[in-house]
C-alpha cells in the first residue's frame, strides 16, 4: 500500500491530471482503484514484487524497473481513457448528442429542455452524467470501456447505440410487461457463486418436444415475445447488482441443455443467437460466465471446431459441461449449499433443516477402495439428518448404517445403494434412540480417485409414541 500511495502522490505532483474541474468529480484515488479492481488480469505491482525485492537471486533492478514502469504505463492509459470518457459523455449530454449525432437545434428552449432531461438519464438505475458524482458511474462506463479495450471512441458510440436500442426497445419499462405466460418454467434464479455473484438458470430442456417449441416459438411475433422476456430476465438480474466500488455488477448465466432438441431446431437456434448477440451489444460485462452444461454431443462438437476457428480470448467467459461434468464443473464455481440439489448440490427450496451457513465437509474416496464416513450421535432423543453427494463418478455404491456404541449390539441398515448416480444430492434423516454413530461406507471400484461432500446436524425431537400418549 504505501507503493500504491507514493504512486498516487507523485501523480497528483506531476499534474497527471491537469484539469481540476474535472479531477474534482471523482477523486484519483479512488478511480485509480476501482480501475485496479477491473484489471486482474493484467500486470501489476502486487506482492509478488516485494516478495521478489527480498530473494537473494533477484533478477536485475533495471527489468524490474522496467515491469514497473509498464504496469504503471497501462494503469495511467486506462484511467486516463476513463477521464477521457467521462469528459466525452458529459459533453454529449450537454451537447445533445448522447443519442446520435449533435442536434441542430443551438440554444432555445426546446434544447434547453432536452438537455435537462438529459442530465437526468440513467442506464441499469445509475445515473449517467459524470459531475453528478455517483459511485456507480465509473462502474458502469468502465463496463463500455473493457469491453473495446479502452478506445474511447469506441466505447462512446456503443454507449450511444445501447442507449438508443434501450429507447427503442422501450427496455426501461420492459419489467412492468406482463411475458410470464408459457416462459414460466425456462428460467429462475438460484442464490450466488463463490464471488458473489447472482446465479441464474436457463432450463432449455424445457422445449424438448416440438409441440412445446411450436406453441412458444412457432412464429415470428411469439419468437419476438420471447427475445422480449430474455431481456426481461436480463432487466431483472440487474437490479440485483451493485453498482458501487467493491460491489458485485455481473451475473453468472447457467444453460442447461438437457433434453434440448437437436441442430434442427433452427427456431430455438435463432432467437437464441439474437438474444446472445443483443447481450454482447447493449450488456457489457454484465454475464461474468457464462456455463453451458448437459451439453449434447452435436453442440459440444459444433462448439469445438468453432472455437478452433476463432481468435480465442486470453480468459474466456464460457464453460462447457458435459452430461458427466455438471456437479464437478458447478462446483468449481458455486459453493454445495448454494448449488440445488438436483445439480448435485445442497440448496433446497424451503429447506427447514439446514441453511447456507451450515458447514459442508469433504472426503476423498481412493481408487480401488473403501471410505467410511463417521457421524457421531452421541445424545439420544434427537433426530440425525445428513446431505451428501458424490462428485466425480457415477459407479460408488454406498451403504448406511446405525451403530450403537453398547458392543455386541444391533445395527440398523438405513440405506443400501448398488451404484450413486453422480449429480444427485442425497437426504436422509435417523431418529437416536441410543447413543450411537452413523455410519457411511463408500466403495469406489474405479481406477481414479472420486470426492464425497456431506454435511449433518442434530434436530431435538418428541417421540412418535410420546405424542400418541397425548
Amino acid at each position: 500500500m504505501g507503493k500504491k500511495r507514493e504512486n498516487i502522490n507523485k501523480a497528483k505532483e506531476s499534474g497527471q491530471v491537469q484539469d481540476q474541474n474535472m479531477a474534482n468529480l471523482f477523486d484519483y484515488e479512488i478511480a485509480l482503484q476501482v480501475q485496479e479492481g477491473h484489471e486482474k488480469g493484467c500486470p501489476s505491482q502486487t506482492n509478488s514484487d516485494q516478495e521478489t525485492d527480498e530473494e537473494t537471486f533477484e533478477e536485475p533492478p533495471s527489468v524490474r524497473e522496467d515491469r514497473r514502469n509498464i504496469a504503471m504505463r497501462m494503469k495511467e492509459r486506462k484511467f486516463k481513457a476513463l477521464l477521457e470518457f467521462r469528459c466525452r459523455v458529459e459533453d454529449a449530454i450537454l451537447g445533445d448528442y448522447l443519442f446520435g449525432k449533435p442536434s441542430n437545434k443551438v440554444g432555445g428552449e426546446d434544447n434547453a429542455k432536452a438537455i435537462e432531461q438529459l442530465k437526468e438519464i440513467t442506464l441499469w438505475g445509475v445515473p449517467l452524467m459524470p459531475s453528478k458524482r455517483h459511485g456507480g458511474t465509473d462502474i458502469v462506463l468502465l463496463k463500455f470501456l473493457e469491453v473495446k479495450d479502452y478506445k474511447v471512441l469506441e466505447a462512446l458510440e456503443m454507449l450511444q447505440r445501447t442507449l438508443k436500442w434501450r429507447k427503442e426497445f422501450k427496455a426501461d419499462e420492459i419489467l412492468e410487461e406482463n411475458l410470464v405466460p408459457g416462459f414460466e418454467n425456462l428460467t429462475y434464479q438460484n442464490s450466488s457463486d463463490k464471488d458473489g455473484h447472482p446465479v441464474y438458470y436457463n432450463v432449455y430442456g424445457a422445449l424438448k418436444d416440438q409441440q412445446t417449441q411450436y406453441r412458444i416459438l412457432g412464429s415470428e411475433e411469439k419468437r419476438e415475445k420471447f427475445l422480449r422476456w430474455r431481456v426481461q430476465y436480463m432487466e431483472k438480474a440487474i437490479k440485483e447488482l451493485r453498482f458501487q466500488p467493491g460491489g458485485t455488477n455481473s451475473i453468472v448465466q447457467i444453460i442447461d441443455m438437457k433434453h434440448a432438441q437437436g441442430p434442427t431446431t433452427k427456431e430455438l437456434r435463432s432467437v437464441c443467437r439474437k438474444s446472445w448477440k443483443l447481450f454482447q451489444d447493449h450488456y457489457p460485462h454484465l454475464i461474468h460466465l457464462n456455463i453451458i452444461i448437459n451439453v449434447p454431443l452435436w453442440y459440444y462438437i459444433s462448439h469445438t471446431f468453432s472455437s478452433r476457428l476463432k481468435t480465442q480470448r486470453k480468459k474466456s467467459k464460457i464453460v462447457i459441461a458435459r452430461p458427466g461434468k455438471v456437479t464437478s464443473t458447478l462446483l468449481k464455481f458455486i459453493p454445495p449449499e448454494n448449488l440445488p440439489v438436483e445439480y448435485g448440490g445442497f440448496k433446497r427450496d424451503n429447506d427447514d433443516d439446514f441453511s447456507p451457513e451450515d458447514k459442508v465437509s469433504e472426503v476423498t474416496v481412493r481408487a480401488n477402495s473403501f471410505e467410511h464416513i463417521r457421524i457421531p450421535a452421541p445424545q439420544a432423543g434427537v433426530t440425525l439428518v445428513w446431505d451428501l453427494t458424490v462428485v466425480g463418478s457415477c459407479d460408488v455404491s454406498y451403504k448406511e448404517e446405525f451403530i450403537p456404541d453398547n458392543e455386541g449390539s444391533y445395527k440398523v441398515l438405513l440405506q443400501n445403494e448398488k451404484e450413486k448416480k453422480k449429480g444427485e444430492g442425497v437426504r436422509n434423516a435417523f431418529y437416536i434412540s441410543e447413543p450411537g454413530k452413523i455410519v457411511i461406507t463408500f466403495d469406489n471400484p474405479l481406477l481414479k480417485k472420486t470426492k464425497v461432500l456431506y454435511r449433518y446436524k442434530t434436530k431435538p425431537t418428541v417421540p412418535i409414541y410420546v405424542l400418541n400418549k397425548k
